[in-house]
């Protein structure tokens, strides 16, 4: 007799998990870092306040990390009481009864900074949107930003209704 065909099974492909919920909000599996979505933007869990938006700015991939933080030192000596949020895996500022007037995101080469009101703003921020009203600014590896022009605006956007539905 003859013996029975063995079936030849491939062995079964490796597939990532997504992180619970749990993990992402502690920045993953232990030991593994924060989780980059796509253009390594920090994947960080809403909230309000300081503490959401420093995790967010920890969690920024090399470069960019020290962008974040020049960005949000500026906004706060810039806007006195700023408020601060993250929503949609970006941090947010604004002003009390005013809005948001300012979010940051972190794309492949770059760190993009959306003014909700940049078409209001004097000089314009040079990146144009599908949005009328938002204008960004770009910050690139090896920038050195002019800091006053930014503070500038920072400060112009500050005064201006914001954005609310945020």
């Amino acid at each position: 007799m003859s013996e029975p065909k063995k079936s030849a099974k491939k062995p079964a492909a490796k597939v990532a998990r997504k992180p619970a919920a749990k993990e992402v909000a502690k920045g993953g599996p232990a030991g593994a870092g924060p989780v980059l979505l796509s253009g390594g933007n920090p994947q960080v869990a809403k909230g309000d306040g300081d503490a959401p938006v420093q995790a967010y700015i920890a969690a920024m991939p090399g470069w960019k990390c020290d962008a974040g933080r020049w960005l949000d030192a500026l906004i706060v000596r810039t806007v006195p009481g700023v408020q601060k949020a993250v929503r949609w895996n970006s941090p947010f500022y604004g002003v009390e009864g005013r809005g948001w007037f300012l979010g940051v995101h972190c794309i492949t080469k770059y760190v993009k900074v959306a003014f909700f009101r940049g078409a209001a703003l004097s000089p314009v921020p040079p990146v144009e949107s599908k949005q009328k009203d938002v204008r960004y600014f770009h910050i690139h590896e090896g920038d050195r930003p002019d800091e006053a022009l930014v503070a500038s605006w920072i400060r112009q956007a500050a005064d201006l209704p914001g954005e609310t539905c945020f």
